[in-house]
This record gives C-alpha cells, structure tokens and sequence, in this order.
C-alpha cells in the first residue's frame, strides 16, 4: 500500500470511529507500528487528526462546538432530523456523546418540553441554552478523547434513573457483533445507558453499518431503532428488520 493510500485509510478510519490505536492499524494495513507512528506524526501535522500516545482522536470532538471537520455532517444533520420524532413532550431522555447527537440537541424544537441526560459537554451546552428543556448532567471523570464523563459515579446515576428513551452515537455496529466501541471506560457507560432504558435509538451513519470494534456494548436485540441517512428500505436494513430493529 502506497503512502498517500495508507494515510487515507488511516483517516477514514478515524472519521469513521473517532479513535484509533496504533497496534490496530499496524495489523491491518500490515505494516510496522513505527510506519503508523509516523504517518500519525505527518497527519497531525498537517492539522488532520490528534496524535496521542498508541494512536490517534478525531479532530470532529474537539471542535463539535463551531461545527469544524465534521466527517459526514450533512448526513449526521439527517439522521437528528429523523431521530426528532421519537421525542414528545414530557419524555425523559437519556443521551450519549458524539456529533450527530450533538446535532440533534442544536435543532429540538423550541416548545419541546422534555428532561434530558447526558454526560456529553458539548451536548450538553445545546440543551442548555433550550427554553423548555431541563438539563441533568451526569457528572464524573471526564475522557479526553470522546468529552463525555465515565466512572463509576455515572454509571451508579444512570442506574438510578428509567429513561423513556436512549438515543446512542456509536462507532460500530453488526447483525453478529452487535454494537461496539474501542474505548473501554465509554463501553461501560453506555452498556448502562442501554440497560436503563426502556427504548434504545442508535444514530449512525451507514458507512459504520456491519463494522465491529474489540468492545461489546450491546447485542442487536437491544436495539428498538436504528436511524441512518439512508431511506429505511434500503437494502442494507433488510437483515437488521428481520432481526427486529425498526429502521427509520
């Protein structure tokens, strides 16, 4: 693989699931982890991504407040429209971080009148500047690389509440493997998400359709809903409606 394909790669990979490792990426594009290392090195020079040490983060987190280099946006402002109408008046919600979620928080309608949970910062600076909408931040160590709280402390809150609904960002997700992440402290937080609620949402776009990461969140049959760009008959879906997820 050339050095302009393997860099794309390595981006791609990063749009796709915000995080990447080192290791991972070494074994998959079969090359030295030292190559990896310095295309990370180039690429975070040239301002593309977030060198940190074992691998690299999405620069979509880090500027999800003014809406710069955000993978596939136009997409993810689709999918919030879609995931709308799910949300009444009076519903308690419970959400993840992540851009498209982040999206969906910046158009609620103005007269909704909801409460919302969330351990996201950038998520939850749009709900607060929301009229009718009451704000509980769950509250612990924040991580870095995804800018929302884990721990012990908000899984013990999470558990203690019963949302109506959860609308989850995800970086993975299969028939097989079910929903997946590759950051272990964020696969506990939202496994209790999921857990907690009586409805789980996830909102992906579809390029993350039948990909897997190391980390188990969830099985398929906890999904209610899967809410994408694509229109719900899409080929793709058939598998996922056969299994039992409404497609939106």
């Amino acid at each position: 693989m050339l050095k302009k394909e393997r860099q794309a790669f390595i981006l791609k990979q990063i749009n796709l699931h915000n995080r990447v490792l080192s290791s991972d990426l070494s074994l998959e594009i079969n090359v030295s982890e030292d190559t990896i290392r310095r295309d990370l090195l180039e690429l975070s020079v040239e301002d593309k991504l977030i060198k940190v040490h074992g691998g690299a983060l999405s620069k979509s987190f880090h500027s999800s407040f003014l809406r710069e280099d955000i993978y596939q946006l136009d997409a993810k402002k689709l999918i919030a429209h879609k995931a709308l109408n799910l949300i009444k008046d009076g519903m308690f919600v419970l959400t993840s971080g992540g851009t498209t979620v982040i999206e969906l928080a910046r158009i609620l309608p103005v007269a909704l009148k909801a409460t919302f949970f969330t351990g996201s910062i950038p998520a939850a600076y749009e709900y607060a500047k929301h009229p009718n909408i009451e704000l509980i931040f769950i509250g612990d160590k924040i991580s870095k690389s995804s800018q929302i709280t884990v721990g012990g402390e908000a899984i013990m809150k999470i558990n203690s509440i019963k949302p109506d609904l959860c609308l989850l960002g995800v970086n993975a997700i299969d028939l097989a493997a079910g929903v997946t992440d590759n950051d272990w402290d964020v696969v506990q937080v939202k496994k209790a998400m999921v857990e907690a609620a009586s409805k789980t949402a996830v909102l992906t776009i579809t390029e993350k359709l039948n990909s897997s990461q190391k980390l188990k969140i969830c099985d398929i049959n906890q999904v209610d809903y899967l809410i994408t760009e694509k229109d719900h008959q899409h080929d793709l879906f058939h598998a996922y409606a056969s299994a039992g997820v409404e497609i939106l």
